[in-house]
């Protein structure tokens, strides 16, 4: 059996008994079409199933249809599966995404000139741009969004998970149980969600009347290594506290370990919880209490807004903010009794 063939923009002209740039004319929405012919040849194109190229008529236009997202790497989990969204997005939109990674600023600003330039990028979206100074780099004027952080300064388009309330939800999920001495183990302080989780921890804890405790906050680089060693530290200051708020899963899976090897039962001993929800939370011993973001959702959101800034440029920037939801699991419970 021979395979189906796709139609093509000739056989709806011969459908609907018309020229191809007729057809061409009611593809692009020219007005210089009559009502009854464009109704004649919609129809064709419905009956026959037909989809125009959408690269062809990119290039035609004189554009490349093509969109580019760079993240430090292509590994971690949260940055691959905000691609793997917003591949989904660009597809379906009939654009072409292009996945980079730049480890640091150098090769992040060669990245950005290769795509400008030779694969001719019409948009650009940037994970972590102030890992370093890499957003410095970025073109003016040139659509752009970033993905999982704040402006600033620029006139920039974003998504993120609402990291603040992300966080004070946590906070506030430790303090229902009781827990007035709560440990954080932030990411690196220079990223901005690990600022605004740290602001909403802080937000939890002010409104509950705490004051938060200085040895009580340590910083990790979002592995699970940093959160084993930000509960040594806990416990090197001679006084664990009764809750740790890790900013992330897999630093908190690293409290989880270290807390096993000192012999501290969680959530006995212990309450842990975390945010992203990775497909490990639930496996880990006890399963991880986290706060759950859709990493494919904001990189689809991300790319809908840079499909808007490549087709419209007088679009204006704008900044969206996703919700996240609590996943309660074993690693939390009431506060131990003294």
């Amino acid at each position: 059996m021979q395979p189906k063939t796709r139609p093509t923009i000739r056989d709806v002209a011969k459908k609907a008994g018309v020229s191809r740039q007729t057809v061409s004319r009611v593809i692009n929405h020219s007005k210089r079409v009559s009502p009854a012919t464009r109704q004649r040849v919609e129809e064709a194109i419905a009956d026959l199933g037909y989809r125009p190229d959408a690269l062809a008529q990119s290039m035609a236009k004189g554009r490349s249809g093509t969109l580019a997202c760079i993240a430090p790497n292509l590994t971690d989990f949260t940055f691959a599966s905000l691609i793997d969204g917003a591949e989904v997005m660009a597809r379906d939109r009939g654009f072409f995404l292009l996945s980079a990674s730049a480890p640091d600023e150098g090769t992040f600003a060669a990245l950005v000139a290769d795509l400008v330039t030779s694969r001719r990028a019409e948009g650009l979206i940037v994970i972590n741009p102030f890992a370093d100074d890499r957003h410095l780099h970025l073109p003016k004027g040139f659509p752009t969004v970033f993905a999982g952080a704040r402006p600033r300064e620029l006139e920039t388009s974003s998504v993120a998970l609402d990291d603040v309330n992300a966080a004070k939800m946590a906070t506030q999920h430790l303090l229902a149980l009781g827990h007035h001495q709560i440990g954080c183990i932030t990411g690196p302080l220079v990223e901005d969600c690990a600022q605004d989780r740290c602001q909403g921890f802080h937000q939890a804890l002010q409104e509950a009347g705490i004051t938060a405790e200085d040895r009580f906050i340590v910083s990790g680089n979002w592995r699970a290594q940093s959160g084993y060693a930000a509960f040594g530290k806990f416990v090197g200051t001679g006084r664990v506290p009764t809750a740790i708020f890790a900013q992330n899963d897999q630093m908190a899976a690293g409290v989880l370990r270290a807390a096993r090897d000192q012999g501290i039962h969680v959530p006995e001993q212990l309450s842990v919880i975390g945010i992203d929800d990775i497909p490990m939370a639930g496996y880990l011993s006890p399963p991880l209490t986290t706060l759950r973001q859709d990493f494919q959702e904001i990189g689809r959101q991300a790319t809908g807004l840079l499909i808007e800034a490549v087709n419209y440029a007088s679009t204006q920037s704008r900044q969206l903010r996703l919700p996240a939801h609590m996943v309660i699991r074993r690693s939390t419970s009431r506060v131990p009794a003294t």
